[in-house]
């Protein structure tokens, strides 16, 4: 074969090759089209159900002591510490030694006292024994009436003076009971701020030795979202966990919501205040960080689709739903919703199987 017969016969396999190309692609871009409209035209869809539906709104909070739960135990009395009983973490009872202040000069100042009771007690003693015998000799006429009259002002001299050294004995014993510090209240040490052999003085506030938390007595202030406060109100039941034990959720209700905003990063807040039963021991601490659920509404065994189904078209709510291979518009009434599901009131019944995908245009049209 001549060089011409063979170029000829090279370009007609290109050619071949060319429209080979073209016809598989044609096919393959047809192929292409049919499984994107099969998709179209088989929208996802949902089976109405029933199930319980909780209605929330989501914070965040913080665990703090209520108020009395946390007391700053310090001394009224000036001196140095000579003991301390008491350790970071250490739990106590309510009226256990927490300290000890130097005591020898309170100790005399109480044994001066006591004795000096016991010395005006003599003289009204022997006042009184006075004054009646003078009774007696006035009674005879043996005794002038100005002596009788000086003898009974003894004698009542000699009672105030009792009455004195009982109010000095009684201030002794309580400076030196001062030196003994004593928890207020049952707790956990949360801090230690003394040291043994420290002097302290007390002035118009007293000095803090220990603080003491009682972790039985918690709270949660759960920080709402201003947008959400005006559906929170006292009373409504509550959930959270903490982030230490995100397993395990407590239960309380909504005791208080302050009026004051806290505003953070430019964000304003309000404090709804969670209480709750006492907590199983040493699960919360205070400052710990809560995710808090306040339960506006509770709908149990409610008829519900997911959100993504409720279409809305001039005020009313719509869904599409499945029927003998097309799909119908029905209006519908909702009432309650969550995160996911929306609570169906009228309109749909159970077992309905309704559009939550966004189906074709053509395929909407055809209702």
């Amino acid at each position: 074969m001549n060089h011409a017969g063979r170029g000829k016969a090279v370009r007609g396999f290109g050619w071949l090759a060319i429209g080979l190309v073209a016809l598989g692609g044609a096919w393959a871009a047809r192929a292409v089209v049919t499984r994107r409209s099969a998709a179209m035209a088989t929208p996802e869809v949902a089976r109405v159900a029933r199930q319980d539906l909780e209605s929330v709104v989501k914070a965040t909070g913080v665990v703090r002591p209520v108020t009395g739960a946390e007391v700053r135990v310090g001394s009224r009395a000036s001196g140095v510490v000579r003991r301390l009983h008491a350790r970071i973490g250490d739990r106590v009872v309510k009226g256990q030694l927490l300290a000890e202040l130097e005591s020898g000069e309170l100790t005399a100042r109480r044994d001066q006292a006591a004795a000096s009771l016991a010395s005006v007690h003599a003289v009204r003693d022997y006042a009184v024994a006075e004054i009646a015998r003078k009774h007696r000799l006035a009674a005879a006429e043996a005794l002038a009436p100005s002596e009788l009259e000086l003898a009974e002002r003894r004698v009542a001299v000699a009672r105030a003076a009792v009455e004195e050294a009982r109010a000095n004995l009684a201030f002794a014993r309580t400076q030196l009971g001062q030196t003994r510090i004593e928890a207020p209240i049952a707790g956990v040490v949360s801090s230690v701020a003394t040291q043994e052999g420290e002097t302290v003085t007390a002035s118009l506030t007293a000095p803090t030795f220990v603080t003491i938390v009682d972790l039985a007595r918690l709270e949660v202030w759960a920080y709402v979202d201003e947008t959400d406060i005006g559906r929170i109100r006292v009373g409504l039941p509550a959930r959270f966990s903490v982030d230490a034990h995100p397993d395990r959720e407590l239960e309380g209700r909504v005791e208080a919501i302050y009026p004051k905003a806290e505003i953070r990063d430019n964000v304003v807040n309000y404090v709804a205040v969670v209480r709750f039963p006492p907590p199983p021991q040493d699960l919360l601490r205070p400052e710990m960080t809560a995710s808090v659920r306040l339960v506006l509404d509770h709908r149990g065994d409610a008829l519900t689709v997911p959100r993504r189904a409720v279409r809305r078209e001039g005020g009313r709510a719509f869904v599409l739903v499945q029927q003998a291979g097309r799909l119908a518009r029905r209006w519908v009434s909702t009432g309650s919703r969550d995160e996911q599901r929306v609570e169906i009131v009228e309109g749909l019944g159970e077992g309905d199987v309704v559009v939550i995908g966004e189906p074709a245009a053509e395929v909407v049209a055809a209702h």
